[in-house]
């Protein structure tokens, strides 16, 4: 066999047995251990080199999928045993590979690897490290939008919900999940949900179903000044009494006939009921004075994946596009169109930029308080306008961030049932600037974030370590002379 073959494929081992799921400069680091072990000095080998004959893929060994089928792994790779690829090409779809393994979220480690070669058959070895999918935790979980409102209230522990979440990822090794939960405290709801993205033997179908039913004696009634006004049943002389309940029951059927798309189709049944206090305080919380509504609503998502780490990605792009029907009569009415994209490259080693762009239309306009919630809930916000909410019916927001990876690093660990044998953390610093703009055709006196074009800019750390955790810290400025250290856990994506 041709000599810089043998290099190559050894270079291609060496790289990802060391590869981490947070790693993005692999190929930059691949491209310098080739030249270190072909004896070259900057330039890769030519194409003619390496375009003389293609490899055949023998057989593919997963190991370490003490839970998860083999077939759900396989179903990850853009190659499969017999293909006939050229080493170039191999050589990415490992990459390839290797990131779509990690961003199903059923490992700690993944290494993709030339296992061996017979003449022109090339064996590839995939290691793996499950992640520990059984949780059953107490549930303690504080209902503000972020810590920096839950700070407003002085972390007071009736704005907590408390209890029992039962958490099995991986139910059947097929990367299904069934979630059970039962808590109290500011809110009272039990919930039970299962997916199982692949039920059919071509592994492109698949099923899920939820069913929820919630109460709560406190409620966000309507919106002043940009701020969440809340009653509470107990101080307004409703004791006892709850001031919304609800009763959810949803079905979603999946589709995914690629490796990068996935398409999400979703029927369900809402009865939801508030107190005669809620209307009093907004008599626009329902249309047409209703106290209880009972609609169905429809929705479809395609999803496109293509990015290095879906919780923190620092190559590739992904897109969301999302209709939603809820309701068919004059009391509930609603069509909603809602986009989110990121885009994230590098510009230096160790350096990057990512933009997010978000945006969401409802139609017809004058929608009710309830349709109405949309800035500064869940991850549509702006960096620096934490503390605010926005109603209305359309808007956008873009955030971009450059990133500068600070430091990497490992700690070792010995916590073999959560498949953790070191514990990598990345510490990036980031400064950003964002822009967004609500449009509300009826606002509410006072509240002065809407109909205008909206901007901040700041400054930050994230951390980034197992189990897709990631731990933003940030220092903000807005274009109303505020500015702040706001902070958060977990993700954006």
């Amino acid at each position: 066999m041709h000599p810089k073959w043998l290099s190559l494929l050894a270079v291609t081992a060496l790289f990802y047995t060391n590869a981490l799921p947070q790693s993005a400069d692999a190929l930059d680091q691949m491209a310098s251990a080739q030249n270190a072990f072909t004896g070259q000095s900057a330039a890769p080998l030519p194409p003619s080199s390496l375009n003389i004959s293609p490899f055949v893929i023998g057989h593919i060994y997963v190991s370490g999928n003490k839970i998860t089928k083999r077939y759900i792994v396989l179903r990850e790779l853009n190659f499969k045993e017999g293909d006939s690829v050229l080493l170039p090409t191999l050589v990415k779809n490992f990459q390839m590979g290797h990131d779509r393994l990690v961003n199903t979220l059923l490992f700690t480690s993944v290494i993709v690897y030339v296992k061996g070669f017979r003449g022109y058959t090339v064996d590839i070895g995939i290691d793996l490290v499950e992640r520990w999918y059984i949780f059953p935790l107490p549930y303690f979980h504080p209902i503000d939008r972020n810590l920096t409102v839950w700070q407003g209230y002085h972390y007071s522990l009736s704005r907590v919900d408390y209890g029992i979440k039962y958490t099995q990822y991986n139910f059947s090794g097929r990367n299904d999940n069934l979630i059970a939960w039962l808590y109290t405290g500011y809110s009272n709801a039990a919930e039970i949900s299962y997916d199982q993205p692949y039920f059919n033997s071509s592994l492109k179908s698949g099923l899920g179903f939820t069913v929820l039913y919630s109460a709560n004696k406190q409620l966000d009634a309507i919106t002043q000044n940009n701020q969440q006004y809340f009653i509470n049943s107990d101080s307004i002389g409703f004791a006892g009494k709850y001031l919304s309940e609800e009763f959810r029951l949803s079905f979603r059927y999946y589709y995914r006939p690629a490796l990068t798309t996935r398409h999400t189709l979703r029927f369900g049944i809402d009865n939801i009921k508030i107190d005669t206090a809620v209307r009093y305080y907004n008599p626009d919380y329902f249309s047409n004075a209703k106290k209880q509504l009972l609609f169905p609503e429809i929705s479809y998502q395609l999803d496109y994946n293509n990015v290095d780490y879906i919780a923190y990605p620092l190559r590739g792009a992904l897109a969301t596009i999302k209709f939603i029907k809820r309701g068919f009569s004059p009391d509930m009415n609603l069509w909603q169109l809602n986009l989110l994209s990121v885009e994230s490259f590098k510009l230096a080693p160790k350096t990057y930029f990512s933009t997010q762009n978000m945006a969401t239309l409802k139609l017809p306009f004058n929608q009710p308080f309830y349709n109405q919630t949309l800035f500064g809930y869940g991850n549509f916000y702006l960096r620096g306008l934490e503390k605010y909410v926005i109603d209305g019916e359309g808007g956008f927001a873009i955030r971009n961030s450059f990133l500068r990876e600070i430091v990497e690093f490992s700690l070792p660990a010995n916590i073999p049932f959560l498949g953790l044998y070191h514990i990598p953390f990345r510490i990036m610093a980031k400064a950003y600037s964002d822009l967004g703009y609500i449009y509300n055709s009826d606002p509410l006196p006072g509240n002065f974030l809407t109909n205008r074009f909206l901007y901040t800019e700041g400054v930050g750390v994230d951390i980034v370590t197992s189990y897709d955790f990631v731990f933003r810290i940030e220092y903000s400025f807005n274009q109303l002379g505020q500015n702040g250290l706001f902070l958060h856990i977990h993700n954006d994506f």
